[in-house]
Formats: structure tokens, C-alpha cells, sequence
């Protein structure tokens, strides 16, 4: 267990609307755009993309990481390129996913991306053993990223995958159906409906490597999450409608079957994750849950910095429970 400051919100992010928001649009600060891009098969003709920020300390025993975006993002994210950064300051090198259809990947893939497939995180961790054979891997999801992450975990059981040895799930939806409930609900509507622009002009930009997609109208426009998802993910991506897809993505069954190292961090105020979902689940001795009570959805920016170097508690949270891992090793 690491020693863990409390996290006491911004004054004027005091809600978890705020911070969500906040978190959302607020870059940090800016890096230049230094990776190396390699591209990941993923077994059905799609391929990935994995952008690789490598230290110029590094050595080849050292830590990696890769990162998994959410939703309608990519390596671009806001946090994507904070975490990574912040990681490389302290010597782990890390590569940024995009998934299926996305970022530098846009014209590589029939197939949408989706919150279950852990196929493709597996394939990519492969990928980095390849590029790192000596080196501890540590996977990093944010959000949806999250939840492909804790799933194959959980697939993965006490079976190891190259040298993957601990994962971090930050705002991890790990039951998709009761987070599709929570976010046509009320103000959460707002989220749910600027999901769904994003991914319907995601389809608008990706017709041509989706043949599949003439057959599936685009108006009326879908008002939500879940309709998008029952209307184009759920068929497209061979499920037999929302509830399948969400049912059998979901990481929460398998997170009793998780052994690696593990920490989810959540927030009590997240508009898009209910944090019930978390005290309800049947966790395993490996994993280990950090709940606050404020932080929005991947958020958390704190009052002030306190012992941080800035106001990105949940960076900090991230890169220094990696640290303490690496020294455990």
C-alpha cells in the first residue's frame, strides 16, 4: 500500500462535473511530439498503433508502460500525453495506444474499437515485449481503457503474458450496463450525448474502411451512448445488441480472477462511473482500490500541489504507485 496524499479539489472544481470537465479540456502542460510510431497486427487484418516515448536514460531493464485512451480519444489525449511525460521524467518508457480507428491508426481498421477488447491490448503488450524483451511492462487504462485492461487481467488469470506484471485502472467502467444506466440519467445526459457526436463523426471520417457501415443508416442521429452503441458498435463488432456487447465486455465478473499487481483508482463524484460498482464487486487480494470522494471522471486537480510537483493528483498517483511497484521488484 502507498503512502497516499488526500485529494482536496481545486475552489473553483469543487463538483464532479466541474473536474470532469476541467479534466477534459485542460492540457497541463504541452510536450512536443517526440515518439517513434509502431504498428501492432491484431490478427483480423486491423492494425494498431503504438507511439513510443523513450527516455534517453533508458536502458533496456527498465520499466515500460502502455497506455490505453477512453472513449473518442487517443495518444493526443490530455492525459495520455501528461501520464506519459510524467513517466518518462522518471525513467519508464511508455508507449501510447490508439485503438482500432483511431489517432495515427484512422485508416488501418474495418473494425471499431470497443470497450472489450482486450485482444488488442494483449496483442499490443506482445508488441512491446518484442521492442523490450528484458523489460517489466505495466498496463495503464484510462476510462474505457480502463476496463480493457482489468478484463484481461482477469482472462489472463495467473497465466503470464511476456513481461506484463501489473496494471492501473484509472475511472475503469467495469460494469457497462450499469454505467449505460447512470449515464442517460439526468445531467449525465451531457456526457452521453457529446460521446455520441464524437463517435458518429468518428464514422462519418471512416466510411471507407468500414464497409460494413453502409448498411447501417447514420440518421437519425443517435441521442446517447447507449443508443449509438446498440445502433453501431453492438452490430458492427458481432454482438447481438447493447446488452450483449455490454454484458460480456464488462471486467467486473473477472476481477476475483485478477493475480498481477493491480490499483483502480476512482472518484465517489464520477458522473460517468458509479463508484457502488467498485464496493460491490468481488475483488481480488491482488487489487487495490483507491476511491475519493471528489476527482470527477480522470480528473482529480487539486487545490494546490501540495507534495506533488502539480496539481494533477492523479498523475502523481499514477506514476508514483508505479515507482513503488518498480522498487518491489
Amino acid at each position: 500500500m502507498m503512502d497516499v496524499p488526500p485529494f482536496i479539489p481545486h475552489p473553483m472544481l469543487r463538483s464532479g462535473h466541474m473536474q470532469t470537465i476541467a479534466g477534459a479540456y485542460i492540457k497541463g502542460h504541452s510536450r512536443p511530439y517526440r515518439a517513434t510510431q509502431h504498428r501492432v497486427d491484431v490478427g483480423d487484418g486491423d492494425r494498431l498503433v503504438l507511439h513510443d516515448d523513450c527516455p534517453d536514460n533508458w536502458q533496456p531493464q527498465d520499466r515500460v508502460a502502455l497506455l490505453l485512451h477512453g472513449v473518442s480519444g487517443c495518444h493526443g489525449s490530455p492525459y495520455m500525453v501528461r501520464v506519459a511525460g510524467k513517466l518518462n521524467d522518471v525513467g519508464i518508457r511508455v508507449f501510447r495506444m490508439d485503438m482500432r480507428g483511431c489517432g495515427a491508426g484512422a485508416k488501418l481498421a474495418q473494425h471499431p474499437g470497443h470497450a472489450g477488447r482486450s485482444e488488442d491490448a494483449q496483442a499490443s503488450a506482445l508488441k512491446v515485449h518484442e521492442l523490450c524483451p528484458e523489460a517489466p511492462l505495466t498496463v495503464i487504462g484510462f476510462s474505457m481503457g480502463g476496463n480493457i485492461s482489468l478484463k484481461l487481467a482477469g482472462e489472463l488469470g495467473d497465466q503470464p503474458l511476456a513481461n506484463l506484471d501489473s496494471v492501473i485502472a484509472v475511472a475503469p467502467p467495469i460494469d457497462l450496463v450499469v454505467c449505460g444506466n447512470n449515464i442517460d440519467e439526468g445531467w449525465n445526459q451531457i456526457y452521453s450525448r457529446n460521446f455520441s457526436r464524437r463517435l458518429v463523426r468518428f464514422l462519418h471520417d471512416r466510411r471507407e474502411q468500414m464497409p460494413r457501415l453502409a448498411d447501417i443508416p447514420l440518421h437519425p442521429t443517435p441521442k446517447g451512448i447507449v443508443e449509438f452503441d446498440n445502433r453501431f458498435t453492438a452490430p458492427l463488432s458481432g454482438f447481438r445488441d447493447v446488452t450483449d456487447y455490454y454484458t460480456q465486455s464488462s471486467a467486473i465478473p473477472r476481477l476475483n480472477e485478477i493475480a498481477l499487481p493491480t490499483l483502480i483508482l476512482a472518484a465517489e463524484d464520477d458522473p460517468v462511473v458509479p463508484v457502488e460498482m467498485f464496493r460491490r464487486a468481488d475483488l481480488s487480494p491482488s487489487i487495490e482500490l483507491l476511491i475519493t470522494k471528489y476527482g470527477g471522471h480522470v480528473a482529480h486537480i487539486a487545490k494546490s500541489k501540495g507534495s506533488d510537483p502539480d496539481r494533477w493528483w492523479m498523475d502523481w498517483r499514477v506514476v508514483n504507485w508505479l515507482r513503488t511497484q518498480s522498487a518491489g521488484c
